[in-house]
């Protein structure tokens, strides 16, 4: 809890905070356009078998109607409307008498579509599921290519941890960057096989960005304006989901979709250099000269002119003394269950972190089953989105972490079970009850940003984020791949997200302490402090936020 008082010493928040944040905002805005652009590359727009007489424009009988040509040349589906993988071996002239009905085909006259598709191209002009085929037989493409995206963050989240443990934090977000906007660039030269693979390596960056970002801010912000930095940072994540929906209403190639979201990372690379290193992780690694830079270069873009007197080698390793004799042993995953406090703390934060990420993505990567005009849902998700993460910012003031976590992780579980109820007709009713929980776990998303941290001592904090990070990514894995059951179990993928984060909702209220008001904790011994300085730490906060202007 030492780092606190250094930073106070730095001028507590300021200009730089500002400036900090205003710099990682252009990141934050392009993140979510990175993991939810499938929603729109990869749509499956509208289609049917190519058929001769029916897309052949020379062959095309002129006394007939397209709709008649229809009739003939494709079977019903099982929703009343012509199929989408099975055509007819022979034109069924009989279809065009009135008094015969259309669905009274057998199978034997019918084949698959061995000629390729024709796609509807009045929302997308181009796809990937329209340019290499993934639907029908190949329709399972499109949700294992989605899994190893996410199997990309999975083992980025854990990776990155570790990296940036001993590499440092600002190094690794300019590589993330960098490593992104490639990948991702160089995607719409690709096949499918390359695409995916590309697409990996963009989940592997991404992941390191959305790690190293997070705990660049907590590490520069005073214990009173954390939980207002992670909301901003929240809110620009709403604001890049909102901003999704309009470029991709512009741009409806997914071509020229991927190029408009990767390139913003090229500046990001630039301009992330003036960025300083953590000095808490400086301290932390033994490297305390390059701490004390960082420091004084705060505090003087703070315009804390007293810093000069006030900030020294000896302050500085007098204050850090015990935390830096605490991480001269290098941290691993096993760190975080050896100790019983932590491996409580480990072992219920993996549930929920499981369980939020399993939830959402299995929410947010379904848009076309809720409506029909996706480019407004996605607006409308990332408004409520916004509104929700916004709203942490009052939430935090006057209710515990822990409660807010619990609570709104339980309203988004019973929304989503609620939607069960709805038939697929009534897709307003369906958007009505999905949108609510959208805006519960834009609140859930952001208030656990702000919990994961203060639950961890700074040398296992790295690790354990990108730790927690990978069980969240293995339930985004997850969470898309069960829709693969919805032909078999319909009620197991809803069902599935509206009970298991309701679930954690329960574990967190009876296993995690509450956490309000208290600084980070530097060591282990910190976290047995926490809960009896609780009340110290809420006088304190008090104090703090009636003299800084953040």
């Amino acid at each position: 809890m030492a780092f606190a008082e250094l930073l106070e010493r730095a001028g507590g928040v300021g200009l730089f905070q500002a400036l900090q944040v205003v710099t990682l905002l252009l990141p934050s805005i392009f993140v979510p356009s990175q993991l939810l652009v499938d929603n729109f590359s990869v749509a499956t727009p509208g289609h049917h078998c190519w058929v001769h007489m029916l897309d052949n424009g020379s062959e095309v009988p002129t006394n007939l109607t397209p709709k008649a040509l229809l009739a003939i040349s494709i079977p019903l589906g099982p929703n009343h409307e012509p199929h989408r993988c099975r055509r007819f071996r022979h034109p069924q002239w009989q279809f065009l008498d009135l008094n015969t009905t259309a669905t009274n085909w057998s199978e034997a006259a019918t084949e698959p579509c061995v000629d390729g598709w024709v796609y509807d191209h009045s929302t997308f002009t181009s796809t990937i599921v329209a340019e290499w085929g993934l639907v029908c037989d190949n329709q399972s493409l499109k949700p294992k290519g989605q899994a190893v995206f996410m199997a990309g963050i999975l083992l980025g989240s854990l990776t990155w941890g570790f990296l940036s443990y001993w590499f440092g934090r600002k190094p690794m977000l300019s590589w993330c960057c960098l490593q992104v906007s490639v990948a991702n660039t160089s995607t719409v030269f690709a096949q499918f096989l390359a695409y995916c693979g590309l697409r990996f390596l963009s989940a592997f960056g991404l992941a390191g960005i959305v790690l190293t970002m997070a705990t660049l801010m907590v590490d520069w912000t005073t214990t009173c304006r954390r939980d207002f930095t992670m909301t901003v940072l929240g809110c620009s994540y709403s604001t890049g989901q909102m901003a999704l929906g309009g470029v991709a209403f512009a741009l409806r190639d997914w071509r020229a979709l991927q190029l408009a979201v990767s390139t913003p990372f090229f500046a990001v690379f630039l301009i992330s250099w003036w960025l300083p290193e953590s000095a808490r992780w400086l301290i932390i690694t033994g490297k305390p000269d390059r701490a004390l830079q960082e420091l004084k270069k705060v505090a003087r873009i703070n315009g804390h002119k007293e810093a000069k007197k006030t900030l020294s080698m000896e302050v500085l390793m007098s204050s850090m003394k015990e935390e830096v004799v605490s991480a001269r042993a290098h941290p691993s995953v096993l760190e975080l269950f050896r100790v019983p406090t932590l491996r409580r703390r480990s072992c219920c934060l993996c549930v929920t972190s499981f369980a939020i990420m399993f939830s959402y993505y299995g929410l947010v990567f379904d848009l076309q089953n809720l409506g029909s005009d996706i480019f407004l849902l996605q607006v409308l998700f990332g408004a409520v989105d916004f509104l929700g993460r916004g709203a942490n910012t009052f939430l935090l003031r006057f209710f515990g972490r822990r409660v807010i976590l619990a609570s709104f992780q339980a309203m988004a579980g019973l929304s989503i079970l609620a939607n069960i109820l709805v038939p697929r007709d009534f897709q307003t009713l369906r958007v009505v009850f999905a949108v609510p929980a959208k805006g519960c776990y834009g609140v859930s998303l952001t208030c656990f940003a702000v919990y994961k941290p203060e639950l961890f001592p700074t040398s296992l904090r790295m690790t354990a984020d990108g730790f927690l990070n990978s069980v969240g990514r293995l339930g985004a894995v997850t969470g898309p791949l069960i829709r693969i059951t919805h032909e078999v179990l319909p009620l197991l993928p809803p069902f599935s997200y509206g009970v298991i984060p309701i679930a954690s909702s329960l574990v967190l209220l009876f296993f995690v302490p509450e956490t309000r008001g208290l600084p980070l904790p530097d060591t282990i011994q910190d976290l047995e402090k926490q809960r009896p300085a609780a009340a110290t730490g809420n006088r304190r906060e008090v104090v703090i936020t009636e003299s800084t202007w953040f």
